[in-house]
């Protein structure tokens, strides 16, 4: 994978400072990639870009995937999210068709903290839904840029993109921030019984496109991914 310079910034709008440090080869479960850590000048916070090291075998746009950081649904498994799943999709899509994951850390809690997202569940148990959990507490419901995320893309020569994506806020956002979303690409995974309130809330209060089978399933490992991928491959 090559990097190449940002586009020219307009007057209005300077470019995020972000700096990118060296390639390197990362082995998975979901097989070869290669990572490169980006850190954001401006608040600290450190990302990491994962890719295919093979271009797009479709000839199309790259996929992208902006991923936020979940600790509790990327690392424990948690079933009250869809994280950790729509992780995992990604990483087989762009492995199998091309592209780049941004793990863009500092966003647990859609921006609120790990601290305040546990917060947030406690409220979920008393019988509120993630948006009105938040606003309880007094936070944004949804705190996140994606500023230092669009100009990561853009150095690395991703100025446009097949958005890996059931949030249509992303794409509105990535736009306004100089990325040309040609796509967006489901990545929507199998429902269940823990999750459905939350997936329901998305869906009806945050737009995400969802259809939601209304009968939870537990996850069939190859029918989420199987669904994403006859998306990219009609797209």
């Amino acid at each position: 994978m090559t990097t190449s310079p940002a586009q020219p910034a307009t007057p209005a709008q300077q470019p995020h400072p972000v700096s990118g440090g060296p390639i390197v080869q990362l082995p998975t479960a979901f097989g070869e990639f290669v990572a490169q850590a980006w850190t954001d000048l401006e608040t600290g916070a450190e990302h990491l870009a994962v890719s295919s090291p093979l271009p797009a075998t479709d000839g199309k746009a790259p996929l992208v995937r902006l991923h936020s950081e979940c600790l509790t649904g990327d690392v424990f498994g948690s079933y009250r999210c869809d994280c950790g799943e729509q992780l995992a999709y990604a990483l087989e899509l762009i492995h199998e068709h091309g592209g780049t994951l941004l793990y863009l850390r500092g966003q647990e809690g859609r921006g609120i903290g790990l601290a305040n997202k546990i917060r947030a569940y406690a409220l979920q148990e008393a019988g509120f839904d993630t948006v009105e959990a938040n606003e309880q507490l007094g936070l944004p419901v949804d705190a996140r840029s994606y500023q230092a995320a669009a100009q990561i893309l853009a150095e690395m020569g991703l100025n446009e993109v097949r958005l890996l994506s059931n949030n249509p806020d992303k794409q509105d956002r990535l736009a306004q921030a100089g990325v040309h979303v040609v796509e967006m690409v489901p990545t929507e995974v199998p429902s269940r019984e823990q999750n459905l309130r939350y997936l329901q809330t998305k869906k009806d209060r945050m737009d995400h496109r969802l259809v939601l089978d209304m009968q939870p399933a537990a996850l069939d490992p190859g029918a989420g991914a199987a669904g994403v991928e006859s998306g990219v491959q009609a797209g």
